[in-house]
C-alpha cells in the first residue's frame, strides 16, 4: 500500500543523460501503476559550451523557425523536414494550453532521432514555465519579453536565454544580465534601419529580429544587411495548411529559399 501524502514524484526527472516520465494511475485502493519510458541521449546533458555552441549555430544558419502544433505526430513531420533542408535550431512556442506535454515527448523525439537539432522553447514569461521547459529538455529560451529572473534561471542552468526587447536600454540591460543574443521585438515597429542605427554605437549587439519578417527575398535580405544576426519565422512559414500536415515540400523549399538568401547577402 502507497500513502498518497508520502507519494511526491515530478512529472520529469533528469539524470546523467536519461529522462523517466512516470505516469502515475491511482485508483480508490491506491494502487500503484508506473509506465516507464526511458530516453536516452547525451543531450540531455548539458556543458557549459552548448550555449556557445547554440549561439553559434543561429548565427551561420541566420534563420529560427517557430511554430507550435498540438499534434504531437504532426509537429515530428514538422521537425524533419527542417531538419532534412539543414536547419538545426528550432523553437517550439508556448501558446496554448498544454503545449507543455506536446514539447515534452517531442524534445524527446528530437534527442533520439535528430542529435544535432538544438531544440528550444519560445513565449516564456515567467520561471517556473521555463523551468518546466529545462526539465523536459529544452536547449535555449525564448522570451517575448525582458524577464531578469527567467534569465538568472538560464544562466544558472548555463542555458542560452534570448529575451525579447522593445529600446535601446532593454537591449544594453539583456547584454548587462548575460545575454549572447537579444530579441528585437516586434521587428515590423522597428524596420530596418533601426538594426542599422542601433549597430552603430552598439556594433557587439547580435539581434535576432522577430515580427515583421517574411520568407521574400527583398525582407529577409533587407534585415541581413542591416546587420541583424538571425531572422525568427514563424506564421508566415507554417501557414495553416503546414500545420494541418499538407505542403510540406513547400515549406521544405520556402525554408531552402529563406537560408539561401540569408548567406547571399551577407556576402554583399
Amino acid at each position: 500500500m502507497v500513502s498518497r501524502s508520502r507519494l511526491k514524484v515530478p512529472p520529469v526527472i533528469g539524470f546523467s543523460g536519461y529522462i523517466l516520465n512516470l505516469n502515475l494511475n491511482l485508483n480508490l485502493n491506491l494502487n500503484l501503476n508506473l509506465n516507464l519510458i526511458f530516453y536516452l541521449h547525451p543531450m540531455f546533458k548539458r556543458y557549459p559550451a552548448d550555449r556557445h555552441e547554440i549561439t553559434a549555430d543561429i548565427y551561420q544558419t541566420a534563420l529560427l523557425p517557430l511554430f507550435y502544433q498540438a499534434d504531437l505526430e504532426k509537429a515530428k513531420q514538422l521537425v524533419q523536414v527542417c531538419y532534412e533542408t539543414g536547419l538545426r535550431v528550432l523553437e517550439f512556442t508556448n501558446r496554448a494550453a498544454f503545449a507543455y506535454e506536446v514539447f515534452s515527448p517531442l524534445s524527446a523525439y528530437c534527442k533520439n532521432n535528430f542529435p544535432a537539432l538544438r531544440f528550444g522553447a519560445g513565449t516564456i514569461t515567467d520561471t517556473g514555465t521555463a523551468a518546466m521547459y529545462l526539465q523536459s529538455g529544452a536547449d535555449f529560451i525564448v522570451m517575448p519579453s525582458l524577464q531578469p529572473e527567467v534569465i538568472s534561471l538560464c544562466n544558472k542552468r548555463k542555458i542560452l536565454c534570448i529575451p525579447g526587447c522593445g529600446s535601446v536600454t532593454e537591449i544594453s540591460k539583456a547584454e548587462e544580465l548575460g545575454c549572447e543574443f537579444v530579441k528585437l521585438f516586434p521587428g515590423n515597429h522597428f524596420g530596418p534601419g533601426f538594426v542599422k542605427d542601433l549597430l552603430g554605437p552598439m556594433p557587439w549587439t547580435s539581434i535576432l529580429v522577430s515580427g515583421g519578417v517574411e520568407p521574400v527575398k527583398e525582407n529577409i535580405q533587407s534585415w541581413i544587411k542591416a546587420g541583424a544576426a538571425s531572422l525568427a519565422l514563424g506564421s508566415k512559414l507554417f501557414t495553416p495548411a503546414v500545420l494541418r500536415g499538407e505542403q510540406l515540400d513547400d515549406l521544405g523549399q520556402s525554408l531552402a529559399d529563406c537560408l539561401r538568401w540569408a548567406a547571399e547577402a551577407r556576402l554583399d
